[in-house]
């Protein structure tokens, strides 16, 4: 099943038991996807990889959008949008832990001989790959440059 296709399941069940935040958060979801299937003006379908791209910015959005509201003492918009998180992440892959994002760390420095920060940019590219939508970009290079450094 596509993820369009999961989207719209989910839909109906939201609208079938009333939740608000649901309907909200797979709204958000819908119309980015759409938005990017017609972006080039071709009704192109979206990779599989090109989905988990737009979730994962959506929930990064959110969770910079909470941020902001607890910092202006907003609690109940912040929690408003960590529940939005909460909801797309279900449609993204499992996510790697900490320990296991290290290990494919580990094992790409190995490959590359990295040994400084002038080896990012290697390492950083093989890890984006290899992890791929099971982990955000901001935990991955934290992991590398902690290790190159």
């Amino acid at each position: 099943m596509s993820l369009s296709d999961k989207i719209n399941e989910a839909l109906k069940d939201a609208m079938k038991s009333k939740n608000t935040v649901a309907l909200e958060s797979l709204r958000a979801i819908k119309s980015s996807l759409l938005l990017a299937q017609t972006e080039s003006g071709a009704k192109k379908q979206l990779s599989e990889e090109e989905e988990i791209k737009i979730l994962q910015r959506l929930v990064k959005q959110r969770k910079e959008s909470a941020k902001i509201y607890e910092e202006q003492g907003r609690e109940d918009l912040a929690q408003s949008e960590m529940e939005q998180v909460e909801i797309i992440e279900k449609f993204l892959p499992e996510q790697l832990t900490q320990e296991e994002i290290e290990t494919i760390i580990d094992e790409i420095i190995s490959e590359t001989n990295a040994s400084s920060m002038a080896d990012m940019g290697k390492v950083m590219g093989m890890a984006n790959a290899r992890i791929a939508g099971r982990a955000d970009g901001k935990t991955i290079s934290q992991i590398i440059k902690n290790k190159l450094n």
